[in-house]
């Protein structure tokens, strides 16, 4: 059998910490780990149980869920996941939550099975944004620093356009499906080939490029014109 997805919720209001984890509980394949009610909390709750994946509120007293989650991706010993939860429907949050290092963003209004497909998710190793997500995340961040407020301006422009060179032509297929906003399954279906050489693709690409994560590969793509 497969080991559960171990999760760790972050949220000062405990209705929502208990809430969740009640939710949780009905899904075999996750276990929730621990909760914390600060993002102080979280980071030695994280450090404790390694989890795979923070379910992470974006504003707490405090240390908030932005700062919590820099720290965190930022540790090279920590090797989870982080997926932003919050109320409020804001895009500087989405911009300032997938800059922190975020592995996707919901609204705590989702449906109950809306989270836990979204945890599963980014456990696999796949960003949590549909394609309409990605592209006006990524447009508006393209865009520049005056369309974007200062505590959501992202550094996505991190790589030279001659670095595209070092790509293969199926590196640049899937880079392309990447600005798409495909998850490495659907990818691999539309190439006709197994979601474990999808994921290699993606890492060769992160790596040939220096890009952190998916979202720089999509603003890279973006930007240097390998978007369509």
């Amino acid at each position: 059998m497969t080991a559960p997805v171990r999760v760790v919720l972050v949220d000062d209001h405990a209705l929502m910490r208990e809430g969740i984890a009640t939710i949780l509980s009905l899904q075999p394949d996750l276990e929730v780990v621990g909760l914390a009610g600060s993002g102080e909390e979280a980071l030695d709750l994280v450090r404790a149980t390694a989890p795979d994946v923070v379910c992470m509120d974006v504003e707490m007293p405090g240390m908030g869920g932005l700062e919590a989650t820099r720290q965190l991706v930022a540790d090279p010993e920590i090797h989870a996941c982080v997926l932003m939860l919050t109320t409020f429907e804001r895009e500087d949050y989405l911009l300032a939550a997938l800059t922190a290092g975020a592995s996707g963003f919901l609204l705590k209004n989702s449906r109950p099975e809306a989270l836990a497909a979204g945890i599963r998710t980014v456990a696999s190793g796949d960003s949590l944004l549909s394609p309409e997500v990605t592209r006006a995340v990524i447009e508006r961040a393209v865009a520049g620093p005056a369309t974007v407020p200062e505590a959501a301006r992202p550094t996505l422009t991190v790589t030279a356009p001659a670095a595209a060179s070092s790509l293969t032509e199926r590196e640049r297929e899937v880079l392309r499906l990447l600005a798409q906003g495909l998850s490495n399954e659907e990818i691999a279906e539309a190439l006709f080939v197994g979601r474990a050489t999808i994921k290699t693709h993606v890492s060769n690409i992160l790596l040939k490029l220096a890009l952190r994560d998916r979202v720089q590969a999509v603003a890279f793509a973006y930007q240097h014109g390998l978007a369509s």
